[in-house]
């Protein structure tokens, strides 16, 4: 029997689909293995975590695959998150196909299923092929390695069922609702075998590189013939489900009606139509169902440098990502999103609201992220056992940066509310009195610093980021006042708020030797792409000389001082900047398409702007992965890092092509806040 684990190298951040049901969601390899999911949540426990260690299986992985070296190709079943590998040699043609059951009746399928239910489909269409699968769960962030019980082979018209139950070694550390199930069953089609297959068994140990004496770690070989199927199904323990190959149609059946039914309703008609589609769908998978959160990725501690420190949990909710995801699911055609969002932010805001009424005089900021949940209890911890994605160290889950002061959040905030207000529903009076109060709040605390939006691990700065979106978020409030005639008796003190920090910004945040904004008041020499905002949410004008100034010297390469590196934009220079993180990385894909939006804003008054806009966005576009993924950052050698897919590359992505198809038709009117 061949051994998987030795069959091929590590896999990369790019060579990875993704799979999901809005409550959880699985990276699925190239090579046919689950090497990341966490159970059953997007911020709970890891059962599947060989992303972040290969070693020994140390992290846990499910993997389908055949022995032999056939070529594989992958990709989406069109306008669905219904992911497809297949296998091929001259003997013969395997399909996989991977996704979690959704439907129209989402509620019914729960409340049938109990959770999340993960359906992998085998099926040989051509010849023969041998296929292996290796179980190998991981639960608790590969802390509780468990046992897993085998059932006795069932057969019943032609079909051998089995099921394998995990069962946890700290049963009172894992709740009932994490304990998964699989349930296999090979189908042979009409074909008899010659005897009753073995299916599952225990590997011992040393009978193979992934095992080890504490794994779990279960195998099968199928032999299949044109025609055969194996089907499995991961889902709560206690569903219990009848696996017949009408079940696995209908389910499938099902999601992939959901899915092209859902983004169906995209408007964007474009060049770029295929991708813009696979972003939504994308970013759809990242939403949680129950809150209307969407978590700025499914991953943890995905490097932005190999061997670097800089690896974080993003499996939560920023604030920061508000005004993107309301701007981009209300222009695409998706109001329930957006507004399922916006319903989720405005009840952390009242929350946020009562507490610090009733905190008697002490000041309590907005929390920056919250979970998926609305929880803001997110502590960070290492996971000292695992050794990282290519020996990527510390591994870390939770995050810190919900303690810190970063005051951009709220001019983030603001424009989300602003634009679901014109481009959505009204919001309610009720809605209006906690925006009133945060913007008091934002007229008393605007002249501090704080750690902006690079949540930096060092000394707070006045950064010139946090200004302008601080300015942003007092100029939204009063053009709500304005727009809705809502009463605002601080009206006058909310007008000087926002010129006073207009005028700081322009004199303290820019540099007139360098003819360019800077990162912050005290790091005047410090260029930072960040700043690039500053057109998008109409602070100034794209053609403004001192913003002109700025596009021009970002769009210099790091040798001559700028931040633009083959296409791609980093957040600023590492060896200017201490950020109290250490090590480096790579170049950013939001920062990247935040220049592009500019180019294109700047392009309606310099045409000269536009071609560089349109090659860039094309790189972009380019170095998407085969199905479309996009990460954190792109490295100087061209492969992606950092946690993936991440929401906000892809919402930038999406804007992006909105307002580059608008420029090129020539009816831009631009985006944000207007």
């Amino acid at each position: 029997m061949g051994e998987l684990a030795r069959q091929a190298k590590p896999l990369q951040i790019e060579d990875y689909g993704l799979i999901g049901d809005m409550r959880t969601c699985a990276l699925v390899g190239k090579n046919g293995s689950i090497d990341f999911m966490c159970w059953p949540h997007f911020d709970s426990p890891s059962i599947f975590a060989n992303v972040l260690d290969t070693t020994e299986g140390a992290g846990g992985h499910w993997k389908i695959s055949p022995q032999s070296s056939s070529v594989c190709k992958q990709n989406y079943r069109a306008s669905s998150n219904l992911l497809q590998t297949k296998w091929i040699d001259e003997d013969g043609v395997v399909n996989l196909t991977d996704f979690f059951a959704v439907s129209k009746h989402n509620k019914v399928l729960r409340e049938k299923w109990s959770g999340s239910t993960l359906v992998r489909k085998v099926e040989c269409v051509r010849g023969k092929m041998s296929i292996y699968i290796e179980l190998c769960p991981r639960p608790d962030y590969a802390r509780d390695q468990g046992f897993m019980k085998i059932s006795e082979v069932q057969s019943e018209e032609g079909t051998y069922h089995q099921t394998l139950t995990w069962t946890p070694n700290n049963k009172d550390k894992v709740g009932s609702a994490d304990i998964p199930e699989f349930h296999a069953s090979f189908c042979t089609h009409d074909r008899p075998v010659s005897s009753p297959p073995k299916m599952f068994q225990h590997v011992k140990p040393g009978e193979t590189a992934a095992s080890n004496s504490k794994s779990p770690l279960s195998r099968a070989r199928f032999d299949l013939q044109e025609g055969q199927q194996i089907f499995m199904i991961m889902c709560n323990r206690h569903v219990a489900p009848h696996l017949t190959k009408d079940l696995i149609m209908n389910l499938e059946n099902d999601a992939y009606r959901f899915w092209t039914s859902w983004v169906r309703a995209c408007l964007y008609r474009g060049r770029f139509q295929q991708e813009v589609e696979r972003s939504m769908l994308i970013l759809k998978l990242l939403t949680y169902d129950p809150t209307g959160a969407i978590v700025a990725a499914p991953t943890f501690s995905l490097p932005e440098a190999i061997g670097g420190p800089r690896n974080w949990d993003y499996r939560y909710s920023w604030v920061r990502d508000a005004s993107f995801t309301v701007y981009v699911f209300l222009k695409m055609g998706f109001p329930a999103e957006a507004e399922a969002y916006i319903n989720f932010i405005f009840a952390r805001i009242a929350e946020w609201r009562k507490k610090a009424e009733a905190s008697k005089g002490e000041r309590h900021h907005l929390p920056l992220m919250f979970g998926i949940d609305g929880s803001t209890s997110l502590p960070e911890l290492t996971l000292d056992h695992l050794g990282g994605y290519q020996d990527s160290v510390p591994v870390r889950i939770g995050n810190a940066a919900t303690d810190h002061v970063q005051l951009d959040i709220y001019g983030e905030l603001m424009d989300s509310i602003y634009l679901f207000n014109k481009h959505g529903k009204p919001i309610s009076y009720a809605q209006w009195l906690d925006i009133r109060y945060l913007t008091d709040f934002v007229c008393e605390i605007w002249n501090e610093p704080d750690m902006s939006i690079w949540e930096v691990r060092g000394r707070k700065q006045h950064f010139t980021y946090s200004k302008i979106l601080l300015w942003v978020a007092v100029d939204r409030a009063l053009r709500l006042s304005e727009k809705r005639n809502f009463p605002c008796p601080n009206r006058n003190k909310w007008l000087e708020t926002r010129d006073t920090i207009y005028e700081q910004v322009m004199q303290k945040g820019f540099n007139y030797d360098m003819n360019c904004f800077v990162q912050s008041y005290e790091s005047n020499k410090t260029l930072d792409s960040a700043v690039l905002i500053a057109p998008l949410v109409f602070f100034m004008s794209p053609n403004d000389p001192q913003f002109v100034g700025t596009l021009d010297r970002i769009l210099r390469t790091p040798e001559k001082g700028g931040l633009t590196s083959a296409g791609f934009v980093f957040r600023y220079d590492h060896e200017q900047t201490d950020d109290g993180v250490g090590g480096r990385e790579g170049t950013f894909v939001m920062c990247t398409l935040w220049l592009i939006e500019s180019l294109i804003r700047a392009a309606k008054y310099d045409s000269k702007y536009l071609e560089r806009a349109q090659t860039m966005f094309e790189t972009v576009t380019n170095f998407r992965n085969h199905v479309g993924m996009l990460s954190e950052e792109i490295a100087l050698s061209g492969e992606q890092l950092g946690n993936t897919p991440q929401a906000f590359s892809h919402l930038a992505y999406v804007s992006a092509a909105i307002n580059l198809e608008r420029v090129t038709r020539g009816d831009f009117e631009g985006g944000f806040g207007k």
